[in-house]
């Protein structure tokens, strides 16, 4: 219980109503101090620290746009940051992620040949759509190559969009489309307020599931000023996914996500003016100039007879009342490589990435280059998972859904039972692999694991060189078989 101390007793004989208010206000400190000091209200350190307490929506969404242009512009200007997107997307997706079809056989009653076929036919199936550039609706890129940009889009401004509009297309089997839009293009229409309902230009129902996307019809930093909006159901009336949102929620309640750059954006940007600063510093000692003090005040310094050249071995005369003034900013900086270290080793901990992977310089020994390594490879591996339900599977099952509708894959009971659907369209997906440092160790340690039952070949396939163990099985073959026929192997 909160006593009244001798100042308030004293204050009470005068006005007792301002002595109860000290004492209330004693009470209330105490109750926001709590039991943590990064808590207190009262220390000097965090008197002013006024830490916001809203909803996910109310402290991303009036911040988003400055994010994004700041994240694009040092995507644009800064070696750092280009290095780390493209390092994560060379990572993640690579050259495109590969569907292996991994179906419930043992729900579905079909034998492993019957399986493996219908696998085969529906991996077939998809790559044929995939690989051509009807699968981008502007016919610009296929499947894979909209992958990278599905990412980097997602990384810089926080989130990407992908519609799903169904295009005939002449001698074409396939409607299904994908039609990329950037985060900017969503928002809401006629820039309406900000509500519990709409915000951020997705409408959501009782439960905060979208229900409806407000997307601009064009870009509005684009040529075409006019603002029209269309009003894009989430899903069709036969529950067909219209609309693929592609972002990372960190927050229950969260609509749209926030830039990969947005922790450091501050770290880089001072970053980036201190090298600049420095290479000017630099360059001027290496231009070696030269300042002339001039004491004769009938001398005019701005007169052009008077302009003296340096060159090699040159020796030049000066003027009566004369000197030289040499301007030395003591650059290089022997500090600077340490400095600068130490900001990249906190840039790389808020993007997920070991200094030495995110300079791609590695000096340390083994042990210390495959832990940043592995490090490195954790965030991409869950980078990947991510992408991969978010953006690939969900147009994935929509194409193979579309083929099962056309006839094109033959599966009982698709279209009338959900599980069955879903035990069809049980997926993996294939990338880039972490590669290795240390091949013979590495690959010994992986045949090791499938010895002892650890892994299993497929999944190290994919993991050392990201392989498809079945398809290196069958060429494998393919090859003994000939090597024999041309007498170079024995059978």
């Amino acid at each position: 219980m909160q006593k009244i101390n001798l100042i308030d007793r004293f204050i009470a004989i005068f006005s007792p109503e301002h002595a109860l208010r000290r004492a209330k206000a004693r009470v209330a400190l105490d109750y926001y101090n709590g039991s943590y000091e990064g808590a207190s209200v009262t220390k000097k350190s965090f008197r002013y620290w006024n830490a916001s307490s809203k909803s996910a929506d109310r402290d991303d969404l009036p911040s988003l746009r400055t994010l994004r242009a700041r994240s694009r512009d040092l995507y644009r200007n800064e070696p750092i940051v280009t290095g780390a997107i493209e390092t994560n997307l060379d990572s993640i997706v690579g050259a495109g992620l590969k569907v292996q079809a991994q179906i419930d056989a043992q729900y579905l009653g079909l034998t492993e040949e019957e399986a493996n076929e219908w696998e085969m036919a529906a991996e077939r199936e998809f790559h044929f759509w995939a690989n051509s550039p009807n699968a981008d609706a502007s016919r610009k890129k296929n499947f894979y190559e909209l992958q990278t940009v599905a990412l980097a889009s997602a990384l810089l401004s926080g989130d990407v969009f992908a519609l799903l509009p169904g295009i005939k297309r002449r001698y074409w089997p396939y409607t299904t489309s994908v039609a990329l839009i950037e985060a900017d293009r969503v928002c809401n229409k006629n820039d309406a307020i900000d509500s519990e309902d709409l915000a951020g230009g997705i409408k959501v129902d009782e439960y905060g599931a979208p229900v409806e996307y407000h997307i601009l019809k064009s870009h509005p930093g684009g040529y075409d000023t006019t603002r029209e909006w269309i009003e894009v159901p989430a899903w069709g009336k036969s529950g067909r996914r219209n609309v693929v949102h592609l972002f990372r929620q960190t927050r229950p309640g969260q609509r749209r996500g926030v830039p990969y750059l947005s922790p450091v954006l501050k770290h880089l940007k001072l970053l980036g003016d201190y090298t600049e600063a420095e290479l000017t510093a630099a360059l001027i000692t290496g231009l070696f100039t030269v300042f002339i003090k001039n004491e004769n005040p009938d001398l005019d310094p701005f007169d052009n007879e008077g302009n003296l050249e340096l060159g090699p071995g040159a020796i030049v005369g000066l003027n009566a009342m004369e000197d030289i003034a040499i301007a030395d900013p003591k650059r290089p900086n022997s500090a600077y490589d340490a400095f600068v270290r130490g900001i990249l080793e906190q840039i790389g901990m808020g993007l997920g990435l070991p200094y030495e992977v995110l300079v791609k310089h590695f000096t340390s020994s083994y042990t210390a280059s495959r832990a940043a390594f592995l490090e490195a490879w954790r965030a991409f591996k869950s980078r990947r998972s991510w992408f991969v339900h978010g953006f690939c599977q969900p147009i994935y099952e929509a194409v193979i859904t579309e083929a099962v509708m056309s006839g094109r894959l033959h599966a009982p009971g698709f279209l009338e039972d959900p599980f069955i659907r879903s035990s069809y369209l049980r997926a993996t997906w294939t990338g880039p692999a972490s590669g290795q440092i240390n091949e013979r160790v590495e690959t010994e340690a992986a045949a090791r694991r499938v010895q002892e039952g650890f892994s299993t070949r497929a999944k190290e396939a994919a993991e050392i060189n990201g392989s498809d163990f079945d398809q290196n099985i069958r060429k494998a073959r393919r090859e003994s078989a000939l090597m024999i026929e041309a007498g170079l192997k024995e059978k």
